[in-house]
């Protein structure tokens, strides 16, 4: 686009490899808005696998009372077999049948763990393929403002390194939590059963435990959202500079680029250091109050032995169920720093898909035919509300015409055409298509009807003909043959390796930029649309090939509503009037028969010597 254009951006992001975020990288992070809801969303996701759910917590309870019964069975073995407190000689045949009991118990734990694991991986699996899914459709329907505002790069890391985090605590995380929980549930009810004044311990140095997590959890958490910041700049960083990697080395940007680099990446990494160092410490923390929990219980427990009768077995299997209290929370400690990432990410997934789509406000139903009479009635735009790029537009366009603009660069000739595809809204004013208010159209059957054809070419990965038919879908491969030949690509088609089943790679990286814009031309004269904007479509290529592009634009114009933006005489040459805009407003309007004549008459006064004048 030619047009300056800012706006405010719902994603930090920056421009170009010049460093333009640099602003916004030093800019502090906020901490999570809604931790709760981010939370109930995930959770949202997965409860769409519901059965598969509910049977990974039946096999995770299973898993936890067969493993609370076994550490149970410690007790009846030593006081029965081993120690018994009666007094008499052990049982080794007893104890080698309880033993076997004990090692059946534990292998249904064992089996429950893996039918959880199985199941929960799958769970979240699927829950990630959705939440991919509904963040590509709702990308989707976003409007163009949303990517003209914000870095591709920073962007994709929505998709990639967000949802990555999210996946790791989903496959790995979720599951250690689900266990963990049971765990402790189960594992306090038995020490409870077991030795009430022992389980005080536990429940002194429990919110301890708690209050020591929730202080490092308060700062992981900032830290971990500003990590995740760091990392959407830092790609996006990367991706506009490899993008722009011939401008960088024609002006010699290396050593500055890599400056720049080192810049975000300096950034990325004290964030890093910050998330990882709180993320880091937890377990430990936790783990070292844990021991001391286990410690206290140890040595409680052998003075009730000595002093209170209190049975070896029992003691034994308290310090057992101790160090399982501890475990649990020593792992989800553990895994803080995966947790605190998944959700920086995930709320950064969820804030693009809570951010408005764009409007398709309008009847429904087809609007077919368009005759293609085009109205401009006082329209007033601006990208930003406080600098105004477009004032009083007023023009007409009648069916088959074909209406060129000119003008300086940033005079708003591409804004007008954003604004009749509705990729832009009005400020005010009104645009009408065969009378009707553009407004008043649903968005979709509005641009059935707009072919557009513009500088910069887009090609996508696949054949030839599956380029062009992306002008049509439902067309045949007759209809994108013929669209071929009224665009003049049908004969150096022919003449590829394979014809219209030639691939295409990189964006047509192996044609040339006139055979990539005879495609484009192609797929717009397939598209069938009665209306037809041509936007600088011939000023990267050669004067040979424009000249085969126009012929094909020639063609394509015909009995078309026609926009044409262009800076060669060439290009307009066969249009029905030229509108010259300057600062946003028309300053001039001129039929091409005067137009040519007041051109004839220029040169006519040079050939004799009498340029001045008729200047004059």
């Amino acid at each position: 686009m030619e047009d300056n254009m800012a706006g405010p951006s719902g994603i930090p992001g920056m421009r170009g490899p010049g460093g333009g975020g640099r602003a916004n990288m030093r800019a502090k992070a906020e901490r999570p808005k809604n931790m709760k809801n981010t939370i109930l969303r995930l959770l949202g996701y997965m409860s769409e696998t519901k059965a598969q759910l509910i049977v990974a917590l039946i096999a995770s309870m299973l898993s936890t009372l067969c493993n609370l019964a076994a550490s149970y069975m410690i007790r009846p073995i030593i006081n029965t077999y081993i120690l018994p407190v009666d007094g008499s000689s052990g049982n080794p045949q007893g104890l080698f049948m309880a033993v076997c009991v004990m090692a059946v118990v534990y292998a249904g734990s064992f089996v429950g763990m893996y039918i959880q694991m199985r199941l929960m991986l799958s769970v979240s699996q699927s829950a990630l393929r959705r939440m991919r899914h509904d963040l590509f459709t709702h990308m989707k329907d976003m409007p163009v403002r949303f990517f003209d505002t914000n870095s591709n790069g920073d962007l994709m890391s929505r998709y990639t390194n967000d949802i990555d985090a999210v996946g790791e605590m989903m496959n790995n995380t979720i599951v250690q939590f689900i266990a963990g929980i049971m765990t402790l549930i189960g594992t306090l009810s038995m020490m409870i059963y077991t030795n009430i004044w022992l389980a005080l311990v536990t429940f002194v140095m429990t919110p301890v435990m708690i209050k020591a997590g929730r202080f490092l959890i308060k700062r992981s958490r900032r830290y971990y959202a500003m990590q995740q910041e760091s990392i959407g700049r830092l790609n996006g960083y990367i991706e506009e500079t490899i993008t722009g990697q011939k401008v960088v080395k024609v002006f010699n940007h290396e050593e500055k680029a890599i400056e720049e680099f080192r810049e975000y990446n300096n950034d990325l990494k004290d964030k890093q250091i910050n998330a990882q160092f709180f993320g880091g410490i937890m377990g430990p923390v936790v783990g070292n109050l844990g021991q001391v929990n286990y410690s206290l219980t140890a040595m409680l427990g052998g003075i009730f032995c000595v002093l209170k009768g209190f049975d070896v077995g029992g003691v034994t299997i308290f310090v057992t169920y101790a160090r399982q209290f501890s475990r649990p929370v020593n792992e989800l400690s553990s895994q803080m720093n995966t947790i605190f990432s998944a959700l920086a990410g995930a709320e950064r997934v969820f804030g693009v898909m809570d951010m408005d789509t764009e409007a398709v406000s309008g009847r429904t139903g087809e609007i077919m035919p368009v005759r293609g009479d085009i109205e401009f009635r006082d329209v007033t735009f601006g990208y930003n509300p406080d600098r105004i790029i477009l004032k009083d537009i007023s023009l007409k366009a009648s069916k088959g015409q074909k209406i060129a603009f000119v003008g300086s660069t940033g005079a708003g000739k591409t804004t007008i055409t954003n604004l009749l595809t509705r990729f832009y809204e009005i400020q005010s004013g009104l645009i009408t298509i065969d009378g009707r208010d553009i407004r008043t159209i649903d968005k979709d059957e509005l641009r059935k009807n707009i072919a557009l054809v513009l500088q910069d070419t887009h090609l996508f990965t696949g054949t030839v003909m599956e380029n062009i038919r992306y002008g049509r879908p439902d067309a045949t491969d007759d209809e994108v043959r013929q669209a071929a030949m009224t665009a003049n690509a049908d004969y150096f088609i022919n003449r590829l390796e394979n014809g219209y089943d030639t691939m295409l790679e990189k964006d047509g990286s192996n044609l040339s930029q006139g055979q990539r814009q005879l495609l484009n031309i192609a797929r717009a004269a397939l598209s069938k649309a009665p209306i037809l904007i041509l936007d600088e479509a011939t000023s990267s290529v050669d004067t040979r090939t424009e000249r085969q592009i126009q012929d094909a634009m020639d063609r394509l114009m015909a009995e078309r509503t026609t926009f044409v933006i262009a800076h060669r005489l060439s290009t307009i040459r066969n249009s029905d009037s030229i509108i010259v805009l300057e600062h946003g407003s028309i300053i001039e309007k001129a039929h091409m028969s005067s137009f040519l004549q007041i051109t004839a008459d220029i040169m006519s006064c040079i050939q004799a010597g009498r340029f001045w004048d008729k200047v004059l």
